[in-house]
């Protein structure tokens, strides 16, 4: 017996974590808690994208559905598409660079699928944002790296924790 809520309880089996299976459609209208400080990093990488995005041809979308296989469809925070911006309301060419904001809600397990999967497609650039640690980390060939900061190479941008966290 065990006490929830203050009534005592039999629990008929264990607790375990399981996977449910829903739909796109209801994950997309799935609301988060941490959704208001992904909102809030959105907005601080758009800040600092916005001046390399006025000298350069670079288009970034803010929780834009991507096609990254036949049957897989994925919405990062920010994809930041280079050359010309993606003529497709459901872009199938991998864009420049994504950017995840993770949480305590996502699983290492479900996370690292995701990344491999923007690997496999073909995203250059994957990087991590680690809002309760205030990091960042890439996405490579081989695994995880912790980084000091968010740099495209060919481009003029550079990110440091301390400038992207320092209004959180």
């Amino acid at each position: 017996m065990e006490e929830i809520r203050g009534r005592r309880a039999m629990l008929c089996f264990p607790q375990m974590a399981t996977k449910a299976q829903i739909t796109a459609e209801q994950y997309l209208h799935t609301k988060f808690e941490h959704d208001s400080i992904r909102g809030k990093i959105r907005f601080l990488l758009a800040q600092a994208l916005v001046p390399v995005t006025q000298t350069h041809p670079l288009y970034p979308c803010f929780g834009v559905q991507m096609q990254v296989a036949p049957d897989v469809y994925r919405i990062p925070d920010v994809a930041v598409f280079a050359g010309q911006e993606p003529k497709q309301s459901i872009p199938c060419e991998p864009p420049l660079l994504v950017i995840e904001t993770i949480s305590r809600e996502v699983l290492h397990r479900d996370l690292m699928t995701k990344l491999e999967e923007y690997r496999k497609w073909g995203v250059a650039n994957i990087w991590i944002v680690n809002p309760l640690a205030k990091r960042f980390v890439v996405y490579l060939d081989w695994g995880l790296r912790y980084v000091s900061s968010l740099a495209l190479a060919d481009y003029p941008f550079e990110l440091t924790p301390s400038v992207l966290f320092s209004d959180l």
